[in-house]
């Protein structure tokens, strides 16, 4: 019997509580995943949604000749994209959104029947997986079999189709920004309104503050219009503001229902994408014709099966900056040691990028590779060598990294994420504390640019992307589909079931070639 390689369940915790809080909760599951969920009654009143999904990982008898297309099947049953025909009776109009008109178009004008329209057929596909591997062995296989055997994994196309399931004119569609600040949100949020204007769709209006907006008092809809929205790009953060935990599903679709939403945009990400994917599975049980959209936001990077989330290009770029400045003084001081610490709970993307980019880091220590700092082979004794070879060192380090050298504070945010330890403090006084000990000088250069990173406008990349993702919300939601999220696969534009990309956080792999790219870059050594 041999596994078939899914998702690793790395970072995520059994959450073994069900506090008191009145709501019902249904999350979509496939054969594969596994929901835990804790809810506590927080002092504002609202429930703390945590969600932590696992991957299990279904057993393959490759004896079976048919092994193969049972896993092509298996895979194509779970990314097919709920749609609003699966709960309702409803039927299609020819689109509103047109390429050659300035104003959307209505029905019988001609528009869809010319050979090209640039609409996007509900039957195209995009490979999830583009490379074949030749051996178990190579840097980053992903292998069932010992021969490697390829699997077509499809995922859909995204865009605008040529049939829809709602009448614009008649469209209500709500924005909400969930969680931390990111490079980009203005973007997509400017986006969604240009595109559903493009469509027809006059009544639009953003949910300030998170999901917290649905129901607090004295928190109202802010209208929005491509007039409102047309220079927001060009500053950081969220026009409609960001918090962190969430009123109870049950409550958040009561307000859904009661404001006459059609469409939900939600901007997040995966633990606000697994409230978007309980909203949805609520609004499904209600039988609503409402359609629940995510994109995936995230400085981290860490959000499965997209090759990117917005706002990562910028972060890695705010965070040079610091790199670069932690540089000038450890290469001014004697004995200079300069020390980044950059976000990353529990995936060190933004380290590993950011020390490829700026190519001055020497130590690159990141959540997914353990190190130690003590003993012949560890991080301090290779800092020692690098002070005495080349006159100063630089570090680079995700905050989750090294979190089982600290004592734990077991406290959690309103996201539920446990609190980490400061890694860079403590590494700031342990490096102090060694080369005193040895009798040696070091100057100690601390930068924590953490807020800084992602308070920054979107650069060039980060924009078109956020542009792209932004109207593909909106083409997905006319489509009919709900519960899905949009992203880059490959670099082709698609849409995903949220249920697959919550299963869990995406990772560096250690055995990947960027990161041993990382590796040639810093020449670091294993700290083992």
């Amino acid at each position: 019997m041999a596994s078939v390689p899914t998702f690793n369940k790395v970072g995520y915790t059994t959450v073994q509580n069900r506090l008191n809080c009145n709501r019902n909760v249904h999350l979509g599951n496939s054969r594969c995943l596994k929901v835990r969920i804790f809810e506590e009654r927080a002092k504002s009143g609202f429930c703390k949604l945590v969600t932590r999904a696992v991957a299990a990982k279904p057993e393959i008898d490759i004896s079976n000749p048919d092994w193969k297309k049972k896993i092509e099947d298996d895979f194509e049953r779970r990314f097919n994209l709920p749609h609003l025909r699966d709960v309702l009776d409803v039927e299609p109009r020819p689109t509103t959104f047109s390429l050659k008109s300035r104003n959307p178009i209505g029905e019988g004008n001609g528009s869809l029947n010319s050979g090209w329209n640039g609409y996007v057929n509900d039957d195209d596909r995009a490979l999830l997986k583009v490379i074949k591997f030749a051996s178990p062995n190579s840097a980053g296989a992903e292998c069932v079999d010992g021969d490697c055997t390829f699997i077509e994994q499809w995922v859909h196309r995204a865009g605008p189709r040529k049939m829809i399931y709602y009448e614009p004119s008649c469209v209500k569609a709500a924005i909400v920004t969930c969680g931390g600040l990111c490079p980009g949100l203005n973007d997509v949020i400017r986006q969604i309104v240009f595109t559903l204007d493009k469509y027809g769709v006059k009544n639009i209006v953003g949910i300030p503050f998170g999901y917290r907006g649905f129901t607090e008092k004295g928190l109202s809809e802010i209208p929005l219009s491509r007039h409102v929205v047309q220079n927001i790009n060009v500053v950081g953060g969220s026009f409609l503001g960001v918090s962190r935990g969430a009123p109870s599903t049950t409550e958040i679709v009561d307000s859904i229902q009661g404001r006459g939403i059609d469409m939900l945009f939600v901007l997040g990400g995966d633990g606000t994408h697994a409230g978007a994917n309980a909203i949805h599975e609520e609004c499904r049980r209600r039988k609503l014709k409402v359609s629940v959209v995510g994109v995936p936001k995230t400085i981290d990077n860490d959000i499965l099966l997209v090759d990117k989330t917005f706002g990562f290009d910028t972060a890695v770029e705010a965070a040079q900056k610091a790199i670069n400045s932690a540089y000038i003084e450890a290469q001014s001081a004697y004995h200079g040691v300069g020390l980044v610490k950059l976000m990353g709970r529990t995936s060190g993307f933004i380290a590993m990028h950011a020390s490829l980019s700026s190519g001055q880091i020497d130590i690159c220590l990141i959540p997914e590779v353990s190190f130690n700092l003590e003993g012949p082979n560890g991080v301090l004794a290779h800092l020692e060598h690098l002070i005495e070879t080349k006159g100063f060192a630089m570090i680079c380090v995700a905050e989750g990294a090294g979190q089982e050298l600290l004592e734990k504070s077991h406290a959690t945010d309103a996201s539920g994420n446990a609190v980490l330890s400061d890694i860079g403090v403590h590494l700031q006084q342990k490096i102090k504390k060694h080369f005193k000990e040895k009798g040696l000088y070091a100057d100690v250069k601390y930068i924590d640019p953490t807020y800084m990173v992602r308070a920054v406008r979107a650069n060039a990349s980060d924009a078109i992307l956020c542009t792209v993702l932004g109207q593909n919300a909106v083409h997905g939601a006319f489509a009919g589909f709900s519960g899905i999220t949009t992203g880059t696969c490959n670099t082709h534009y698609v849409y995903l079931p949220i249920t697959e990309v919550i299963k869990s956080t995406r990772h560096v792999d250690p055995n990947s070639r960027m990161w041993h790219r990382c590796l040639t870059s810093t020449g670091q050594p294993d700290f083992h």
